[in-house]
């Protein structure tokens, strides 16, 4: 990691900058992937997943079976289900908290309006495989969508070659209530919940991270159902002053390194001394990591920033966006109330990302790329949908029969006025 002075401008917006990859051949494949599934549905999946996945299999062959989700509960170990309990059981807690009923307005003459809270029908997961095993994002994408109310939650993740899923997904997935599993990754998976097959269950909103393939495939179908975000690489930013710890510090920074290549991670500090030992540490740590290449390539895309004071640091905060943010300095309260723009904030020595990403309560999906200026982790909110509702009586549609007419004919909309007129 390189150190620069918030002063240099130019420097720090090299930093600042998210890359976003819209190759072309990309999506051209993701493209061919979701016209092969809307129009051959079942032979679609089989053909890509043998091509992908390397798992042949027939249609029924992509459906989990109740032995399957027994045998995963046997093989994962009793500390594991014990902490995937505990997991659960906050972040079970952190979503009720979420739930909002909605409400009624009468003018006790005849007019009333209101807002109906109502869950979507149907909900589909997508857990990625490859380079790590998610078993929290089975939990972080389940709970809020069960806690909501949604009747039909499905989800799909990729099989190895010989149609196995880590026992530890379905083990996640069973805890939470998910029955409904299919052996699908990528595209494909995301076409088949958004269109629906013979085997597949259509869903009316798709969430969970996943490859650039993914995110193509989610950004394509939107629309035709709704998403939760196009999720970018991991990212963090620490804000730390000479209080903070240095190993604490680099601990952080290497922790978001490891997910993969393209995280991101900034510290931002307003003491150079301390700057300079949390790189010594950063460098004795990761010759430990089991992980060197990815985390090295991800540090190359960090900086560690020295600002003139937290002030500013918080301010180049909120131009950031982060979507993990940390606190650890003396002014934790403060820096708080000066923060804009954070997926999820973490504050004090004691409080690793780590915490949200698997036991705290919060919801690890959160917004990135800088899309925290505008949007919200993942939560209850996003599988519902709120409805307005509106009842009149003769008499209070009276009362408001000129102003209607007034406003439709200024909109030129007279039809809108005799809707009401041909009542009275």
């Amino acid at each position: 990691m390189k150190i620069i002075r918030s002063s240099d401008k130019k420097q720090l917006e090299t930093y600042f900058k998210r890359l976003i990859n819209t190759d072309s051949r990309e999506v051209a494949v993701v493209k061919r992937i979701i016209a092969a599934v809307a129009k051959n549905g079942d032979k679609a999946l089989v053909s890509l997943t043998a091509r992908f996945d390397g798992f042949k299999t027939s249609p029924k062959g992509l459906i989990v079976t109740k032995e399957e989700f027994r045998e995963a509960l046997r093989a994962v170990k009793p500390e594991i289900i014990a902490a995937l309990k505990t997991a659960k059981k906050n972040i079970t807690s952190f979503c009720k908290k979420q739930k909002t009923a909605g409400f009624s307005i009468s003018s006790g003459k005849g007019a009333s309006t209101g807002m109906m809270i109502v869950p979507v029908d149907g909900t589909g997961i997508y857990v990625p495989g490859g380079k790590a095993v998610y078993p929290s994002t089975v939990l972080m994408n389940a709970i809020p969508a069960l806690t909501a109310g949604v009747k039909s939650v499905v989800m799909c993740t990729p099989a190895d070659k010989k149609g196995k899923i880590n026992p530890v997904i379905l083990a996640a997935a069973a805890l939470c209530g998910v029955k409904e599993v299919y052996k699908l990754g990528g595209a494909q998976a995301i076409a088949a919940m958004a269109y629906g097959t013979k085997t597949v269950r259509r869903v009316d909103k798709i969430v969970g991270p996943g490859n650039i393939y993914v995110a193509i495939a989610k950004r394509m179908i939107f629309g035709l159902a709704g998403i939760d975000s196009i999720a970018g690489p991991s990212e963090v930013l620490l804000i730390a002053d000479s209080s903070a710890n240095p190993e604490y510090a680099a601990s952080d920074l290497l922790a978001q390194a490891e997910h993969d290549e393209d995280a991101t991670c900034i510290m931002i500090t307003d003491s150079a001394e301390f700057a300079a030992k949390t790189l010594d540490a950063l460098n004795r740590q990761k010759a430990c990591l089991p992980k060197s290449a990815i985390i090295e390539s991800a540090l190359k895309r960090g900086c560690i920033v020295i600002a003139k004071n937290l002030e500013e640091a918080a301010t180049l905060s909120n131009i950031f966006a982060p979507e993990h943010l940390q606190l650890m300095t003396r002014k934790n309260e403060k820096l708080l109330k000066l923060i804009r723009n954070a997926g999820a904030i973490f504050m004090g020595n004691y409080s690793p990302v780590a915490l949200g990403d698997y036991i705290a309560g919060t919801n690890h999906v959160l917004p990135t790329s800088g899309s925290s200026r505008f949007s919200s982790g993942l939560g209850v909110s996003d599988f519902v949908k709120r409805i307005g509702y509106v009842k009149y009586s003769k008499q209070a549609l009276e009362d408001v029969k000129l102003k209607i007419e007034q406003l439709a004919e200024c909109e030129g909309l007279r039809a809108h006025g005799k809707s009401v007129s041909c009542r009275l």
